[in-house]
């Protein structure tokens, strides 16, 4: 977000240096500090909150009934759900306000609470308190040592959900869904469909197209790809079909998230200046045990990243059939 707040602005730039850095306890300290002053004039004679962002006031949740906005992306829902069970266990109700898509794949999971369509405008259900979903990390104090392994529960819902299972083939090959563009809001987090050539080429191997919307058709006049984009619209279909692939291939956007929370092992391609929670220097994530980071050598530079992916592809040909429910 641009402010012209200068001291917001300083803030934001240490937020940011320490969350790439890996120090996110400095990072959580840098917040206290637009953050702690606010508290202090909510509690002010007459405060007015705004409708709908009754801000958490840094008070323990502990039997209070508390309302979670998920106000960004999907990817950033499914990466922060991990803290729901922490904060179901303390409130007294809660509940979460998802954006439309999550929405049938996540009502009833456990430790979630109430699951509602966070589009549904003035109707929210009656509470004390507010958060948004990404600010749980710093309501938790979390760590790149401490954070919470990603929402346990996410493949047995897919399971519940979706009737949607690969046909294998019989065949010994790696099953690999591939995901190479993001929507408009970041094009440069795409990767353009003739980069990812040289993956194509690694014998073996069986590609299953979860890339969704116009740039999935890019891939219809290549052989040998099976086009999973029209039954994997939902993400809970895209999902059960994840639970039956070897490795999910995707750009930094949902699906490389939804991979992630399923435990699929999940390689990620990652632009030069990638974002903050990625880190700097690093192919290994904290937040997700099963991820493994590509990064570009040089901005631009999709062709060199690519060209790394099919060997490390190449080496590992033999299938692990250790699919998880």
């Amino acid at each position: 977000m641009v402010t012209t707040d200068p001291l917001a602005a300083q803030v934001g730039a240490r937020w940011m240096a320490a969350m790439r850095a890996g120090d996110w306890e400095a990072a959580w300290q840098a917040t206290d500090v637009l953050e702690l002053p606010r508290r202090r004039s909510q509690e002010e004679p007459g405060f007015q909150p705004q409708p709908h962002h009754l801000c958490w006031d840094g008070q323990p949740f502990d039997g209070r009934s508390v309302l979670v906005r998920c106000e960004h992306g999907l990817g950033d829902t499914l990466q922060f759900l991990r803290f729901l069970p922490l904060l179901d266990r303390r409130a007294r109700e809660l509940h979460l306000m998802v954006q439309p898509p999550l929405v049938r794949l996540l009502q009833g999971g456990p430790g979630l609470g109430q699951v509602h369509d966070g589009w549904q405008g003035p109707n929210w259900p009656a509470h004390e308190i507010e958060i948004e979903v990404m600010e749980l990390a710093y309501a938790f104090r979390a760590t790149a040592a401490t954070v919470p392994p990603p929402y346990p529960h996410l493949g047995a819902l897919a399971r519940q959900r979706s009737d949607l299972r690969l046909a294998s083939g019989g065949d010994s090959r790696l099953d690999v869904g591939l995901s190479w563009a993001t929507s408009d809001w970041d094009p440069s987090r795409s990767v353009p469909w003739p980069a990812m050539q040289p993956l194509l080429q690694v014998p073996g191997i069986r590609f299953h197209v979860l890339q969704q919307g116009p740039a999935a058709l890019q891939a219809v006049p290549s052989p040998g790809l099976v086009p999973l984009w029209r039954r994997t619209a939902r993400i809970e279909d895209a999902a059960a079909a994840m639970l039956d692939m070897d490795l999910v291939i995707a750009t930094d956007g949902m699906l490389a998230h939804l991979a992630a929370t399923l435990g699929r092992p999940a390689w990620v391609l990652l632009k030069h200046e990638a974002d903050w929670r990625w880190m700097d220097g690093r192919e290994d994530s904290p937040w997700y045990p099963s991820v493994r980071l590509f990064r570009q050598g040089r901005s631009g530079d999709w062709t060199g990243l690519l060209e790394d992916v099919a060997a490390a592809l190449a080496a590992r040909r033999a299938p692990r059939r250790d699919h998880a429910a």
